[in-house]
């Protein structure tokens, strides 16, 4: 029996997000949409259509203000800025959709755990159960800066005070509210019982919180939690958090081994190593030939931004790219930091003498992730081969033009996923989680990190029950 793979929308509330100078292409609706509530409902509805599993929005906090050592690049064409805030456009595209998922970027460095425990509580009890979260580490200088925090945390210290974040929250969601503690007794004018509502009184390195949790339990309680860490710390975090994770390879083969060491890394932290999904970012070209589909790729470069690419990358590697010059060969240059930079192009294509030039061509459109161009059968192919060579469970989907291309998709290369039977279908009313695992059951497993977390009072109860 093939293996079904779950489809995700992956874009951000901002313009062209991963495809600089998009905006520019006649075709584009994301430039003005982006900041519409009927745009973003009409968005959920055709994804919901198509049978994605869920539509996963990034999310940023600052400006990518590295190349040159300004913002003005990014500003000047529109790299990921300006950018409005996903999670209050979720409730009206729930409210829209009957099965689509909703997974959401939400930043450690920047909101208390506190408030975050209470923001996807209330966006799962409207969702009934179809919230994800997208745990991130956000590092972006004038962002620290907007948010009055001077952190100094190198990226490994990041994700270690990620870890007793997730445990603030994960006491919070799970162990605060007792799964009786609403009682609705009339008789005794009792809304719920006070013995069964528990502070969790943490205490820890980086944070004190003593609750209770304000939100009563949810249809999930705790949202599906989706990480993107591919460094080595990284991956020990989602190893030991996620349930799915979203990756981006150059190529199948480099895909196939981080799979398998995603998968090594969660048998490891004591979970089933298939307990974790697995999600590919790519970006698709489609037309009804292949001939089309080439012409339709064509006419996306001729609207593409370079430079700006460029600036989103500097932002990323946290190098000025705009110090190299642009024809010359990067493979000569032994900075660490170039050859990092250098050794992602030379997966995408190892006999290629890459220049900066050619790089912020290919990243131009849909940025580092892999582009199939082609028509149904020839992306319906290619699809196929990505799942059945690398071991993922579904691909986050990224249209250079939005919503054009995810439309395209939809009307052209869903049908034919369907017929070969490939696609993770909805079933109605179930929740996020059991979505993508399945079980009937929309709680965490068992054997999940967050049931080891106890607060002082359930530690307490489980010490004298053993």
């Amino acid at each position: 029996m093939p293996k079904k793979i779950h489809l995700n929308g992956f874009t951000q509330c901002c313009i062209n997000h991963h495809s600089e100078g998009q905006w520019k292409h006649p075709l584009d609706g994301s430039s003005r949409g982006y900041r519409d509530i009927h745009y973003w409902v009409e968005l959920a509805r055709l994804l919901e259509k198509g049978g994605f599993s869920c539509l996963f929005l990034a999310d940023v906090h600052g400006t990518y203000s590295v190349y040159q050592g300004s913002r003005d690049t990014a500003v000047k064409h529109a790299v990921q800025f300006p950018s409005n805030d996903p999670t209050v456009i979720i409730p009206a595209m729930a409210y829209a959709t009957r099965n689509l998922g909703f997974a959401c970027t939400f930043s450690t460095t920047y909101f208390p755990p506190y408030q975050t425990a209470k923001l996807f509580s209330t966006l799962d009890h409207l969702s009934g159960g179809r919230v994800g979260w997208n745990i991130v580490t956000s590092y972006l200088a004038d962002a620290n800066a907007n948010f009055g925090i001077e952190d100094s945390l190198t990226h490994d210290q990041r994700y270690d005070r990620a870890d007793e974040y997730m445990e603030v929250v994960y006491k919070l969601w799970e162990h605060s509210w007792e799964d009786n503690a609403v009682v609705r007794d009339v008789a005794r004018d009792v809304f719920a019982e006070p013995s069964r509502v528990h502070q969790i009184d943490h205490i820890g390195q980086w944070y004190q919180v003593p609750g209770p949790h304000m939100c009563e339990p949810s249809t999930q309680r705790t949202p599906l939690l989706f990480q993107a860490g591919q460094s080595g710390r990284g991956m020990q975090f989602a190893a030991k958090h996620a349930e799915a994770i979203f990756c981006v390879y150059a190529n199948i083969a480099t895909c196939a081994r981080g799979v398998a060491k995603l998968r090594e890394a969660t048998a490891l932290a004591g979970r089933p190593s298939d307990g974790v999904k697995v999600c590919q970012g790519m970006s698709v070209v489609v037309a009804p030939t292949d001939e089309e589909a080439r012409m339709k790729f064509e006419t996306c470069k001729r609207y593409t931004s370079p430079e700006g690419s460029l600036a989103l990358f500097s932002g990323w590697a946290g190098i000025d790219l705009s110090t190299i010059q642009p024809d010359q060969p990067l493979d000569g240059r032994e900075s660490n930091a170039i050859q990092g930079v250098l050794s992602f192009f030379k997966d995408v294509d190892p006999e290629r003498r890459w220049t900066l030039r050619e790089m912020g061509e290919w990243i131009s459109l849909a940025s580092v992730m892999p582009k199939i161009v082609g028509s149904p059968t020839t992306v319906a192919d290619e699809i196929e081969r990505w799942i059945d060579e690398t071991d993922i469970d579904g691909i986050n989907l990224a249209p250079p033009v939005q919503p054009t291309g995810f439309r395209d998709f939809v009307e052209l290369v869903v049908p034919e996923l369907r017929r070969r039977g490939r696609i993770v279908e909805a079933a109605d009313g179930v929740s996020l989680r059991e979505r993508f695992f399945g079980g009937g059951s929309a709680r965490l497993p068992a054997s999940h990190v967050a049931h080891r977390c106890l607060p002082p009072w359930k530690a307490a109860a489980s010490g004298a029950a053993s």
